[in-house]
């Protein structure tokens, strides 16, 4: 049985690096195949993302497999604002058999933010409660029903959290819940504002939540200023210190300017105690990941 390569890397303490997915609002697979081969050999394991900003695209389980029709380990987002508890075990069962080892465990964007905000979500179950699930399928091979399962899923399972989420108490005691209830790994979202994150893990570290979970933050880097003002007023979750959208005003080059910044981001992370890795966001600008990878050295080993 194959195992995440993920976790392996993971568990032996190596610093990893994923990369983010986002799948075409399209039934043909050749936009994300351009993105996946844009990104092949630059990441450990590549996140497929779940219907993002709440938008109808390609499933996260079909772009996970492209991805292993390139060889390329995929970590597969299912959000529980789309599915039942039914869909999410059936889901799970189905990912493993055709090779899929990572999951990562979301809410997802409430559909308020996406282009149907009159769609009724689901919400049976919670993120948390979704974690718990799958890791009773996983080490006791019984669905949440209490009927059997013949063949167990081998899962490496993940969360996501917000360091910005305000109040910090409140956001940290879903966070210790998130590893209690199984989560082997969590993945934030993007990093802008440093200072306000040190303050985020530095509370993390000084309260014991992690464990032994491994903690990956993301990094985006923004191509233009358009970009940053856009994702300050319009992202959910994303804070931009005034400082960065400075920098960015002033740049002569604002692309240059803007894998300066996320060159600097990945450097601080690098030396930030209980991070594990990074997650590379590149929305639509899938380009500046590897030239990002390679300067830092963190494009890994075949």
């Amino acid at each position: 049985m194959s195992v995440s390569k993920l976790e392996e890397k993971l568990s032996k303490n190596q610093f990893v690096v994923t990369a983010e997915l986002g799948p075409p609002k399209s039934a043909s697979g050749d936009d994300l195949l351009k993105k996946i081969r844009q990104l092949k050999g630059c990441a450990d394991a590549y996140n497929v993302t779940d219907n993002q900003t709440a938008t109808v695209r390609l499933s996260s389980l079909a772009g996970s497999v492209f991805c292993l029709r390139e060889n390329m380990e995929p970590i597969m987002q299912i959000a529980c604002r789309d599915r039942n508890r039914i869909a999410i075990q059936s889901d799970v069962l189905g990912a493993h058999a055709l090779g899929i080892r990572n999951i990562l465990c979301i809410s997802g964007d409430h559909q308020s933010f996406g282009n149907q905000p009159d769609t009724r979500n689901v919400f049976d179950i919670d993120s948390t409660q979704e974690l718990m699930i799958l890791k009773k399928m996983r080490d006791e091979a019984i669905l949440w029903s209490g009927d059997k399962l013949q063949t167990p899923p081998s899962l490496f399972l993940g969360a996501a959290a917000n360091p910005y989420g305000q109040p910090q108490e409140l956001h940290l005691i879903r966070l210790k819940n998130k590893c209690i209830a199984g989560a082997q790994f969590i993945q934030t979202q993007s990093i802008f504002d440093l200072e306000t994150f040190d303050d985020w893990i530095n509370a993390i570290l000084k309260q014991k939540i992690l464990g032994n979970t491994k903690l990956i933050v993301g990094v985006l880097p923004v191509k233009s200023l358009k970009m940053t003002r856009f994702m300050a007023n319009n992202v959910p979750g994303t804070i931009i210190p005034n400082y960065f959208i400075k920098r960015m005003s002033s740049a002569l080059d604002e692309e240059t300017e803007g894998l300066k910044i996320a060159s600097e981001t990945i450097e601080h992370l690098r030396n930030v105690k209980g991070v594990a890795g990074i997650h590379m966001m590149p929305v639509n600008w899938y380009s500046s990941v590897r030239p990002l990878l390679e300067k830092a050295n963190l494009i890994p080993n075949p």
